[in-house]
C-alpha cells in the first residue's frame, strides 16, 4: 500500500531533473519516472502535467524536495506552491549529508534528483512557505547593496596596492578612481532606494523606526535583517532565528575527547555580516546592556571576537522581539532594574530564575521573555 509520494528536483539554471518516487507501508523506496525539464515557465506547465499523471492515488500525500541553489530555484518553489503543492527547501549540505548516509558514492543531477526523492518520502520535511513581496524586493536591494560595498572594498584595495607598488601606472590609477566614484554613486542612490522602499509601508516603517532606536542598528542593518529573516515570520521562538544566522553553539565531544565549542556559522552569513559593525559601535557605551556583556564575555574568556559576537547575538535576538512583538526599546535600558530579556545572563540558571520570580510584581505587559546565551563559552 502506497503511503507518500515524493517528488524530487535537481534545479540548475537552464533545466530541472525530475524523479518521482512512492513509499509503501513496508518502508520500501520505488522510483516511478525520472524526467528533465526546463527551468522556465513552459517547462514548469509540462512538469505539472506529468506529476498529475503519475500522481494517481489522493488518498497518499505528496512532498516535493529540492536543494536550495542559489536563486535557480525561486520560480519553481513559487510556482509549484501555487499550485497547491507541499513544497520542502532544503540546504546543499544537509542534502549531501543525507545521500553520503544511504552509500550513495557517484553524483551528478540525475542521482541528486532520485536522492531528493527518497530523501522527501522517508522524512517529514518541514514545508516551505515564501515570503511576502515587501520582504522580497526589500531583500533584493539589500544584497544589491551589500554587493556593491564588497566590491567597493576590493577596487580600495586595488588601489591601495596600485600606488604602493614601484612603478605606478598613472592609467590604472585613474581607472580605479573612476570605478571606485562610480561605485561610492551607486551606493548613495541604492541607500536612498532602500529608504525610500521603507517609508513607502508606514506600518512597517513605525517597526523599523522602533528597530533602529537600538544603539548601533541602522537603516541598512536593520533593513538586512528582517528582509533576510523575512520579517521573522516564519519564525517561532529566538532559537529558530539565532539558528537561522548561524550562531547557535555546536559541541565537539565524545568520550575522553573534549573539543572546541564553537558557534555553528551555518546559516544566513548576510545577517552576521551586517551585524558585525553595529556590535562594535553598541558594546562602545560601556554602561549599555551590550557593554556589559563585551567585558563580562571578554573578562571571562580574554578573547574579543567571543564577545563581539556575543553581542551580535543579542543584537538579533533584541531585533527579533523588538519585531516580532512590537514594542518600544527603552534606550535607558542597562539590564539592572529589569531581567535580562534578550540574551543569557551571567548569573547561573538557578540564581536566574529566583531573579526573575522575584521580580513577578513588575508590570510584564511591555517585558520581553529572558534569552539564554551559550555563546559566552564558545569559540569562533
Amino acid at each position: 500500500m502506497i503511503i507518500k509520494y515524493s517528488l524530487g528536483l535537481d534545479i540548475s539554471s537552464k533545466d530541472i531533473k525530475a524523479c518521482i518516487c512512492v513509499i509503501d507501508d513496508q518502508q520500501n523506496v520505488k522510483v516511478k519516472s525520472t524526467r528533465t525539464f526546463s527551468n522556465h515557465k513552459k517547462g514548469l506547465d509540462e512538469m505539472d502535467q506529468w506529476i498529475n499523471r503519475w500522481y494517481c492515488q489522493d488518498t497518499a500525500s505528496l512532498t516535493v524536495c529540492m536543494e536550495a541553489t542559489g536563486v535557480y530555484h525561486e520560480n519553481c518553489a513559487y510556482y509549484l506552491y501555487e499550485k497547491g503543492y507541499s513544497v520542502s527547501i532544503v540546504l546543499p549540505n544537509k542534502a549531501k549529508k543525507y545521500l553520503q548516509a544511504i552509500g550513495i558514492k557517484s553524483k551528478n543531477d540525475t542521482i541528486d534528483a532520485k536522492g531528493l526523492a527518497q530523501m522527501g518520502a522517508e522524512q517529514n520535511l518541514e514545508k516551505w512557505e515564501p515570503i511576502g513581496t515587501f520582504y522580497y524586493e526589500l531583500r533584493v536591494l539589500t544584497r544589491q547593496y551589500q554587493s556593491l560595498k564588497e566590491s567597493l572594498t576590493v577596487e580600495s584595495n586595488r588601489l591601495h596596492a596600485a600606488m604602493a607598488s614601484a612603478r605606478q601606472i598613472s592609467f590604472e590609477i585613474k581607472q580605479i578612481k573612476k570605478h571606485i566614484a562610480f561605485l561610492e554613486a551607486q551606493i548613495a542612490q541604492l541607500e536612498k532606494e532602500i529608504k525610500r522602499f521603507i517609508n513607502s509601508n508606514q506600518d512597517l516603517k513605525q517597526k523599523f523606526d522602533k528597530v533602529m532606536k537600538i544603539h548601533g542598528i541602522s537603516v541598512i542593518s536593520s533593513a538586512t535583517v528582517i528582509a533576510e529573516t523575512g520579517g521573522f515570520l516564519l519564525f517561532k521562538n529566538y532559537k529558530q532565528v539565532v539558528s537561522y544566522a548561524g550562531y547557535d553553539v555546536v559541541e565537539n565531544q565524545s568520550g575522553n575527547h573534549v573539543g572546541k565549542t564553537r558557534i555553528s556559522k551555518k546559516g544566513n552569513s548576510r545577517i552576521r555580516r551586517i551585524l558585525h559593525m553595529p556590535s562594535l559601535t553598541a558594546f562602545s557605551k560601556q554602561e549599555s546592556v551590550f557593554g556589559q556583556l563585551y567585558q563580562r564575555v571578554y573578562d571571562r574568556t580574554g578573547i574579543k571576537m567571543k564577545a563581539i559576537v556575543a553581542v551580535q547575538k543579542k543584537l538579533l535576538v533584541m531585533i527579533y522581539y523588538i519585531w516580532t512583538k512590537d514594542i518600544d526599546y527603552d534606550i535607558e535600558y542597562n539590564g539592572n532594574t529589569q531581567a535580562e530579556y534578550t540574551m543569557e545572563p551571567s548569573l547561573p540558571r538557578q540564581e536566574m530564575k529566583k531573579a526573575i520570580t522575584s521580580m513577578a510584581s513588575h508590570d510584564k505587559q511591555h517585558r520581553l521573555e529572558p534569552v539564554e546565551s551559550s555563546l559566552c563559552n564558545a569559540n569562533l
